[in-house]
């Protein structure tokens, strides 16, 4: 599977880029799932639901499944933190994979950057991050793109993987 991130600070627009570039880049023919890192706990189950009882009562793996979608949700309980690596080995194949977050792994990226943040641009100092989607022009060493500029991005980030 090929793989492409997109990166940067809190409320730079990494998730808009994302949803932009999933849209315009499946629309193309290109099959692609998404891998999202959260810094944070979260939860795709709601108390009270049977799967949430499930889990709840301990077990390891609990699959919902529907017509329309499953989704397995797999406790930690303790163990480590999977790495990426690790979890795209679950996922089904695919031509794309894009990865939100994962700053720090080496797979190619593009960084999503908003001066109003205030945060300092990650791609000087990172030779994975191959071009920058800004609000603001940027005189930097690699590929500077608008963030909005979704056409752009996705026939870059296209010709990065060989698609």
């Amino acid at each position: 599977m090929r793989l492409y991130g997109v990166t940067g600070w809190k409320n730079a627009g990494k998730t808009g880029l994302m949803e932009r570039l999933v849209a315009e880049i499946a629309g193309r023919g290109v099959s692609v799932s998404t891998v999202k890192h959260a810094h944070h706990s979260f939860d795709v189950d709601h108390p009270g639901k049977d799967s949430h009882r499930h889990r709840v009562a301990g077990a390891r793996e609990v699959l919902l499944a529907s017509r329309n979608r499953f989704a397995l949700m797999h406790e930690l309980r303790e163990a480590g933190e999977p790495t990426l690596e690790e979890l795209l080995q679950r996922l089904s194949p695919v031509d794309l994979v894009l990865v939100e977050g994962y700053k720090r792994d080496r797979h190619p990226k593009i960084e999503a950057f908003r001066a109003e943040t205030g945060h300092a641009l990650i791609a000087p100092g990172d030779p994975t991050i191959r071009a920058v989607a800004s609000d603001v022009a940027l005189d930097l060493d690699r590929p500077v793109f608008d963030l909005d500029d979704t056409r752009g991005i996705a026939d870059f980030i296209l010709a990065e993987v060989g698609l």
